[in-house]
């Protein structure tokens, strides 16, 4: 179904809390996933929250649901066991009536740079990253085309652009979620389905941590125009900008949210 263009150009007053559908978002139960999820949920729109950690999904969603009273649930799903996606979606769509977004934010690194990558850590790289996002898109296309403005972000990374020694999985599996974002948004646009792709920087996430911890002081600050870390709120705020008919006008775009990383001369 496609948006009514009318509808959504000609008037300027807030849009930030429609559509109302809900949203969901995989790796949800903490650093980006998480602060997508409480991004959303304080507009009105209701939340799955898929993790592999389930006990965590569920008490996220309580919470969730608590301060802000809206229909939340915690789903404990492993991402790249493809076969349980039909059921994560059907009770996703029992719980909150609608699907009308996704926010792909499940994620691993590798650290072992070339000489560590193997067979295993491949596979589970590209199948946590890219995989998904084609598979739960393909999934979800009936009830995106069922709910006016519907909408897909990917979480993906600068990584995608400068590239990585430590992390060559991670980065490259970040730059093929860029391309099939531009792909997927070429098939979606026939139906008025947005698709982009937010690219974070260095943000204060569990997985930036153990690495600010090992790191000599100020190693990421010192190249970053802002001069400091992001926070996972300032990537939510954005998915939710992008998933809202404030956003009506953009697809296939990468936002590159990094206090200024790329473009950064300092070392």
């Amino acid at each position: 179904m496609k948006s009514s263009s009318s509808n959504l150009t000609n008037r300027l007053s807030p849009t930030i809390d429609t559509p109302n559908t809900g949203v969901i978002i995989t790796g949800g139960a903490s650093g980006i996933g998480l602060a997508s999820a409480r991004a959303l949920a304080s507009v009105g729109r209701p939340v799955a929250i898929w993790d592999i950690n389930q006990k965590k999904a569920e008490k996220c969603a309580e919470e969730i649901s608590a301060e802000f009273s809206t229909p939340a649930i915690g789903i404990g799903i492993d991402i790249i066991e493809t076969e349980n996606y039909e059921e994560a979606i059907n009770l996703s769509r029992k719980a909150m009536g609608t699907i009308g977004g996704l926010v792909h934010s499940a994620g691993i690194v590798d650290n072992g740079s070339l000489e560590g990558i193997t067979l295993d850590s491949w596979a589970a790289g590209m199948n946590t990253h890219l995989r998904p996002l084609a598979l739960l898109v393909q999934k979800l296309y009936k009830d995106f085309s069922l709910n006016q403005n519907s909408a897909v972000v990917a979480i993906t990374s600068i990584n995608a652009t400068l590239g990585n020694a430590v992390n060559p999985i991670y980065s490259a599996a970040k730059g093929g979620m860029l391309s099939l974002v531009r792909s997927l948004a070429d098939r979606l646009a026939r139906d008025g389905i947005r698709i982009n792709s937010i690219s974070p920087g260095q943000i204060r996430t569990p997985m930036v941590q153990s690495s600010i911890e090992v790191l000599p002081e100020n190693f990421f600050e010192k190249r970053i125009l802002l001069e400091r870390l992001g926070e996972p709120e300032e990537i939510g705020r954005v998915v939710r900008f992008l998933l809202s008919n404030e956003a009506s006008y953009i697809t296939a775009a990468e936002i590159v949210v990094d206090g200024g990383n790329i473009s950064s001369q300092r070392g």
